[in-house]
């Protein structure tokens, strides 16, 4: 992932254009897109090496959210790393994990405010999370919380990313799509004369 132009914590308001990205070997590499380290045989140079960041590797994308990366590695938690002073470090992470393959987090927000972090747990039934963006420790909302099973959507699927527009979020399933929103307001019946 290309993050915005960032300041690279060393003063007089220096802008540093980073690149992210993670694989099956744990760890979070962060390179300058201007400076990608050059191949050394004895060591990388690179901007931040984050080691065993995500102990069970990473199959997804991660989002960017107001200074925030958030990841979900296999068998992790969904994990938010802030990048303050020039480098990343973990400021929170959710209590809940997530079997493979992880997942693969998706922002909502008014703009600056009010951040919104979705995610999908494949399980069976897979399970639409809503985290405050500022510290995912605090969950919103999750589908299997909802009387009934009313917010139940079927199976999980692999790789799944929800997908938020119009003031929904769109979640694919194995043969379809979980629609969720705000629910319209109860209509009562008008009062008998």
């Amino acid at each position: 992932m290309l993050l915005p132009p960032l300041d690279n914590g060393k003063g007089f308001g220096t802008l540093v254009s980073l690149i992210v990205g993670a694989g099956k070997d744990r760890n979070i590499y962060v390179l300058d897109a201007a400076n990608l380290g050059k191949f050394n045989p004895n060591t990388d140079d690179i901007y931040q090496l984050m080691s065993n960041a995500l102990p069970g590797g990473a199959w997804s994308s991660p989002a960017w959210f107001n200074g925030n990366l958030y990841y979900g590695g296999v068998g992790d938690n969904l994990k938010a790393f802030a990048f303050t002073g020039g480098s990343f470090s973990l400021a929170s992470h959710s209590s809940n994990q997530f079997p493979y393959p992880g997942t693969t987090p998706s922002i909502s927000a008014n703009g600056n405010t009010n951040g919104i972090v979705w995610t999908v747990e494949n399980s069976d039934p897979a399970v639409l999370h809503a985290y405050d963006a500022r510290n995912v420790a605090t969950e919103l909302y999750n589908s299997s919380q909802a009387a009934g099973g009313r917010d139940n959507f079927g199976a999980g699927n692999k790789f799944v990313v929800p997908t938020i527009a119009n003031g929904k979020v769109y979640v694919g399933t194995t043969n379809g799509v979980g629609v969720f929103g705000l629910r319209p307001p109860t209509r009562r019946p008008p009062p008998r004369k």
